[in-house]
């Protein structure tokens, strides 16, 4: 009688191989899997062990509330800059649904329009202070840009003085989540500092000292209630309304690239003077699969199961590769190439395309602000191709796949910007 035995899954060589993460940025779980030739294997992350998977099957798995949490899957040093300590990304369950649908109420299809029409009223007004000088960086324009509209939209009162050192306060956040050193440490630096401002202004809100607009996101946030009915705890309201305002002023990022995309396959450039918004949610969702921004997402196994062979032990971490999973040659052809036609025909899959995450953003953890990044990247892209004519300097446009999050090197310089007649 022959006893069936169990295929053993590839194994990271190394005591611990968070220096090879660090090393190999973006990369780090695709170059294994490719290695490997396996959807999965183990390794050692940050001293404890650790399960990298990757692809549409693994997506599809990671999204299932009955084995994952998220409950203590982000490191500290995420919750301190990026995220904030304990909040709707470390939730679970009816209490994370419920947090959730705050969140979903406030970015739905009227929000992403009242979004994307201050984008484009601010936009218009750059464009006379862009001609006065010889040239800008679109990467640090944008970035205030989105910091203004998103404040107008939510309701919080921001003055044009503080605006730069705002904007620069959220990019700075986004900024030190992958990093160490002094561009992790600006982002410690920066989070307090804008808790501090935003837990004032919610105070004032709930005391009567300052009148926000029910159904802005201030006011919803200010006295949006637990499953408990009670008032969120005036900390973790202004650490919300981060994560309301933050991811916004994030899609600088994105909308740099797409500056790059623009740049390097003119040919796009001519289709989008047409404004047909099919064609620019074509080169949106391309620029959102192409380019880096999120490298993989963490969750902890909620009970013992088993995948491919492989049994997954309560508490263990999991790392659902991102990037690799967006550049699967299995799910998309040519993976590193730029090419928006591939999505004329796409069938609109929640686990092959996750640039922000896979499933359903009402039921899961998907990102609930995907609508807004797609609406707000339409505006900047229609603005770029028919608002302006600029040039594109000599500069250094690179970009990493081991900096995390990674952006072309210049921030993308413009100069000669002139407005369209």
């Amino acid at each position: 009688m022959h006893m069936s035995v169990k295929q053993q899954i590839p194994k990271e060589k190394g005591m611990d191989n968070t220096l090879n993460l660090a090393r190999k940025g973006y990369l780090y779980i695709k170059s294994n899997t490719d290695t490997y030739d396996s959807d999965l294997y183990e390794t050692r992350l940050m001293g404890q062990k650790a399960v990298c998977i990757s692809g549409e099957e693994a997506s599809n798995l990671f999204y299932d509330e009955d084995l994952f949490q998220r409950h203590g899957a982000a490191p500290m040093r995420v919750q301190k800059t990026l995220t904030g300590v304990d909040a709707v990304q470390t939730m679970d369950g009816d209490a994370h649904r419920h947090r959730k649908q705050l969140f979903l109420s406030l970015m739905t299809p009227d929000h992403q329009k009242h979004l994307a029409d201050l984008v484009r009223e601010r936009c218009q007004v750059s464009i006379s202070k862009w001609e006065m000088e010889d040239e800008i960086i679109l990467f640090d324009e944008m970035k205030d840009i989105l910091c203004w509209a998103a404040c107008r939209w939510s309701g919080i009162p921001l003055t044009e003085a503080d605006l730069k050192e705002r904007a620069d306060s959220f990019s700075e956040m986004v900024d030190a989540f992958g990093a160490a050193g002094p561009r992790h440490w600006r982002g410690r630096i920066a989070r307090p500092l804008i808790e501090e401002w935003l837990t004032e202004i919610i105070e004032n809100v709930r005391t009567g000292r300052y009148e926000a607009i029910a159904g802005s996101p201030l006011y919803e946030v200010a006295f949006h209630k637990d499953l408990e009915g009670n008032l969120l705890g005036i900390e973790m309201a202004a650490i919300e309304l981060i994560n309301i305002i933050r991811p916004i002023v994030a899609i600088a990022i994105y909308i740099t690239f797409s500056a790059l995309a623009l740049y390097d396959y003119p040919e796009y450039k001519e289709k989008l003077k047409s404004g047909d918004p099919s064609e620019q949610g074509r080169f949106v969702q391309e620029v959102r699969r192409h380019y880096p921004l999120a490298p993989f997402l963490g969750a902890r196994v909620k009970k013992d199961f088993t995948w491919k062979n492989y049994d997954f032990k309560e508490g263990t971490l999991v790392l659902l590769d991102v990037y690799g999973t967006n550049h699967d040659s299995r799910l998309w052809d040519t993976p590193y190439e730029f090419d928006p036609d591939r999505f004329k025909e796409w069938q609109e899959n929640l686990y092959s395309f996750i640039p922000q995450g896979g499933g359903e953003p009402a039921k899961g953890h998907r990102c609930p602000g995907e609508g807004i990044t797609v609406e707000m990247m339409k505006t900047a892209l229609d603005f770029l191709v028919n608002q302006i004519d600029y040039d594109v300097p000599k500069q250094n446009l690179s970009y990493s796949l081991i900096k995390i999050p990674t952006l072309p090197k210049s921030g993308f310089v413009i100069s000669n910007v002139k407005r369209k007649s």
